[in-house]
């Protein structure tokens, strides 16, 4: 397996009273894919948003490509390695071409680099006819495959994928299967939390289970590794 793309000890957070993550141990290795398992609540979601930088943990270290990070303070550098797709992803006015190029927007690309690969990335997920549609029309499935196309035209270094093909159709849910394989295939670190069987056998995926905001990491070997 390659050198850890990220490491994670002692990391902690709690609403009031309720302790919610208490992960005493992750690691995740580079271009590898980790399918994260565990009962609604048990922190799968909020550890997924503290390793995006969307809320802060109260204690812990981390390492990412073998530099440390603060948590408490999230780095600007970290937000062009790491992506976080929600699983009711937000998408924002305008059309769905400008809503995929925003990222490549805002981190300042050349518009006819920008054009270039907005056109790859609608290719890829499968939405071209849906380029004239309003982003508040579009489906469930729809919104998540314009969602996982914004991420992966950023070419980040960790995908952070929260329940993609939850409450989806057979149809919509096939769809993004097919886009989430075609992630797993490529050399970017992938985390999903799921419930959804046919991605946690999926092969070569490592497993992860969370229980009480801890990490089982005794289930982390992929099938066949």
């Amino acid at each position: 397996m390659s050198a850890p793309i990220l490491v994670l000890e002692g990391v902690r957070k709690s609403f009031g009273e309720r302790n919610i993550l208490d992960v005493a141990k992750l690691e995740l290795a580079a271009g590898e894919s980790y399918v994260l398992t565990g009962e609604n609540g048990s922190g799968k979601t909020t550890l997924l948003r503290i390793l995006a930088g969307l809320e802060v943990a109260e204690a812990g270290f981390c390492r990412f490509d073998g530099k440390p990070v603060n948590l408490q303070a999230y780095p600007k550098s970290l937000r062009h390695e790491v992506i976080y797709v929600h699983q009711h992803p937000y998408l924002f006015r305008g059309s769905i071409a400008d809503n995929i190029a925003y990222g490549l927007k805002a981190r300042g690309i050349a518009a006819s680099i920008r054009e270039r690969l907005v056109r790859e990335a609608i290719d890829w997920a499968g939405v071209a006819d849906l380029l004239e549609v309003p982003p508040q029309r579009l489906s469930g499935g729809e919104k998540q495959r314009v969602a996982l196309a914004r991420a992966r035209v950023l070419h980040p270094r960790l995908f952070l994928l929260d329940e993609p093909t939850a409450n989806l159709d057979a149809e919509a849910r096939q769809q993004t299967m097919r886009l989430i394989r075609d992630l797993c295939a490529a050399n970017s670190t992938v985390v999903l939390a799921c419930h959804d069987r046919e991605i946690i056998e999926l092969p070569h995926m490592h497993r992860l289970h969370m229980e009480h905001g801890n990490i089982d990491m005794q289930a982390s070997a992929a099938p066949g590794a």
